[in-house]
Parts: C-alpha cells; structure tokens; sequence
C-alpha cells in the first residue's frame, strides 16, 4: 500500500474593509493611547464598541473612555505561539474587563507562565511603541499592582481618524490527500498520471478522490492515463500571477486527458495566446524536480474532433 503523505498548507490573504463611525473612533483612539467604549440605552459600556445594541439591535453612538487597566475574567494557555500572532514568547490569551467596561476585551497576556495568571488577575495595556489604529497597537496586556488607572476624559473627537484597515488573514494546517491522492502524487514524480476506475459506470478519475463523485462507490482500481490530451475548453488570462514569472495575457485550459473521464487544467504554452483552440491535442512539459507539468504544449497531432470530448466540457 502507498505511503499516505501529508504537507503543511497555508491559506493567507489580506482583508480590507471600511469603518464605521464607532469603530473608526475606537481604533483611532487606540492610535492616540486612548481605550473607547460605547454607551448602551441601558447604560452598559461595551468594549470593544458595537455598532448596534446586541440585545435591541438599537444604533449605538455614544462613546465613553475607559481606564487602560482591568481584570482578567477567563484565559487560556498558548505555549507555541504562531506567526502572526502578538507575541514570540509563550503567552495567555484572556478575556480583560476594563474598568469602566461591562464587557471583555480578548487578547494577549504576557506572564511569565501559567501559574502567573488566574482569573481576576489584574492587569494594564502595554501600548506598542508604533501605533496605526488598529488593535495591535494595544502591544498586550501586562500583569498590575497598582490602582486603577483614570480615563483621561477624552469625548472621542479625533482630527484624522481611521477610515480603513487592512486585516491579515492566515490558517495553518497539515493536509492529508489520502490514500487515493498520494498514489496520483507517488506517479507524478515518475512523470506518470494515474487515476482511478469506477466499479460501476467505469470512468476514470484524474485526480483521483477514491470514490466515484456520480455513483458515490469507492475506487480503487489504477488506471494510467495520458499524457497527451485535448483542450476541452479555456480562458486567457490578462492579469500577472503573482509570484510567478509568466508573460501576459496567457492561457488556462481543462485538459481531458487520453484514457481519463475527468478534464484537468492546466496552462497552454508553446503556441501565442490567441491560437489556443478546443480540441487541441497538448503533451504535458516537465521541468527537472517538479512534482507537476509545467505547462502543456501542441504535439503536433490533428485538432480532436468535437464529438470525443464533448461529454468533457
């Protein structure tokens, strides 16, 4: 049986939105070592602030500061830090009550170990030495012995406030493509492509999933395909890739490969841009080291004939 393989992935983009009022006030107050809360019709203070009232839904606007120091009402240990995340050193994540708050604030908590914190821990913000309006500038919490600090009275009126951040989102995880997956993977180092034969209609899958997606029984018999196969149908792109060196515009295609019941894509090259056509017969093009084709390029063979492939499209 193959060797099942794993890979650490990681999916990682940055997010742009815009501000509201509220929360421009309390990230640009943030950027001015002030903490902004906002004033519910009841009279709750909620930190960090809210737009609408999360009981009546009713529009939020009046905001209130809050002291720098709180108390801590729960956490929770993180001995391995991640990239990205606001320390290097093993630190708590916790849930701070400012005073002057009704609710809590999540974020790091530097301590030198766990049996240094508890709930009720009192604790202040240690600002960061750079700050741009965004919630990294509250650097983390740090543990505190003195009295509470006082607000500094300010109304939330900012000369150029916030309008937008830039939120970067990243997930690491290990990825397993089991069995099926890492046979298809093995045979793409050789430069072989397998795929997998339904028991019951029979078609053949690349990649393989080690299930038939239309009958929903398991796969499990090899079949080779290729490597020749025909461009079913494709797009020309006109944006650079980011990170890889190709010339614009170029093409993307769905490639049904000889043998296989299921297009791939892959990108078209040897041939200018506007000759790529449906049913143009490619052979993959390998580089020394690569787990994957390159590209695809023409073989030389006549244009396949609309009727091979049009189940493929």
């Amino acid at each position: 049986m193959p060797e099942v393989l794993t890979a650490p992935l990681v999916v990682e983009f940055p997010f742009t939105r815009s501000l509201g009022p509220v929360q421009s006030a309390f990230l640009t107050g943030l950027r001015e070592r002030v903490v902004l809360g906002v004033r519910t019709t009841d009279g709750r203070t909620l930190v960090p602030p809210v737009e609408y009232d999360p009981d009546t839904a009713d529009e939020l606007h009046e905001l209130f500061e809050v002291a720098p120091t709180g108390t801590v009402t729960t956490w929770a240990w993180n001995p391995a830090p991640r990239p990205g995340q606001p320390l290097t050193t093993p630190f708590a994540w916790a849930l701070v009550r400012l005073d002057g708050a009704d609710t809590a604030l999540l974020h790091a908590l530097d301590a030198p170990g766990p049996d240094a914190v508890r709930t009720g821990l009192r604790v202040r913000v240690r600002w960061a030495a750079e700050r741009t309006g965004a919630i990294t500038d509250i650097a983390c919490f740090e543990p505190y012995d003195g009295p509470p600090a006082q607000p500094t009275g300010h109304t939330g009126e900012f000369t150029d406030p916030v309008t937008g951040i830039v939120a970067p989102a990243r997930l690491d995880y290990v990825h397993s493509p089991g069995r099926a997956q890492s046979a298809h993977l093995a045979a793409l180092t050789e430069h072989r492509v397998v795929g997998e034969r339904c028991p019951t209609c029979h078609k053949v899958y690349v990649p393989p999933r080690g299930a038939c997606p239309t009958c929903g029984v398991a796969t499990r018999e090899q079949v080779e395909v290729g490597p020749r196969g025909t461009v079913t149908t494709f797009c020309v792109v006109n944006i650079a890739a980011k990170n890889l060196d190709i010339e614009v515009p170029y093409v993307y295609a769905h490639i049904a490969l000889d043998g296989a019941d299921l297009a791939l894509h892959g990108r078209i090259g040897g041939i200018p841009y506007d000759q790529v056509r449906m049913g143009l017969r490619v052979e993959p093009v390998w580089h020394e080291g690569s787990r994957f084709p390159d590209h695809y390029r023409p073989c030389g063979e006549p244009d396949a004939e609309y009727e091979t492939y049009k189940e493929l499209l």
